[in-house]
């Protein structure tokens, strides 16, 4: 059978749909997706796809994103001080979701509110990841529940006091007063400019 699609074509497509609509195509709606009038062309792209990690199944059998379809191009490094003459090659495929999360099944999304670990970087409308179940060290950014209220800021620890720091001179330290529940260790921070 000779195809007029490629695979990086079919997968770009399929993932296009899924951006737009927020979920994977059904295979009906991948014939006009894929210009295609048989639900086994479907088939033989699906598989195609599932043999280069570009689609996976989940337990239940539904289709999910492949490992290496949610990756992009790195291509080299940029120098934040001094200019260097830009170097342009492919160097590896990064997958955000690889890269920034290491504990899947134990992390969680926020977002930030407010301006009290701007000090740290992490401002208004900053997305967190948070690993639960992770022992915080002095100095780690921590989500915590103390005395029923939630926040986000420093975790020091001398002896067996427990004080959580802002990253802004504006607001004072925090030490509970009856009680600390530890949600998380923060471990990276997404931010996406607009234009």
């Amino acid at each position: 059978m000779k195809a007029k699609r490629t695979v990086p074509s079919v997968a770009e497509a399929i993932d296009n749909f899924r951006r737009r609509h927020r979920r994977m195509p059904s295979y009906a709606e991948m014939l006009p997706l894929l210009g295609v009038r048989s639900k086994s062309v479907v088939h033989f792209w699906i598989n195609k796809l599932l043999e280069n990690g570009l689609l996976e199944k989940d337990d239940k059998g539904y289709l999910t994103p492949g490992s290496r379809a949610r990756g992009i191009p790195m291509v080299g490094e940029v120098a934040a001080g001094f200019p260097s003459p830009a170097e342009e090659e492919l160097r590896d495929i990064i997958s955000f979701d690889e890269y920034l999360v290491t504990k899947p099944e134990s992390s969680f999304l926020l977002q930030v509110s407010g301006d009290s670990m701007i000090g740290e970087g992490i401002r208004e409308g900053d997305l967190v990841i948070v690993e639960k179940g992770r022992e915080p060290r002095n100095g780690d950014v921590v989500v915590a529940q103390v005395d029923g209220e939630w926040t986000m800021k420093y975790f020091r620890k001398q002896g067996k006091q427990v004080r959580l720091e802002a990253a802004n001179p504006n607001y004072p330290p925090i030490i509970p007063k009856a009680e600390l529940l530890m949600g998380g260790v923060v471990t990276a921070v997404i931010r996406k400019y607009h234009l």
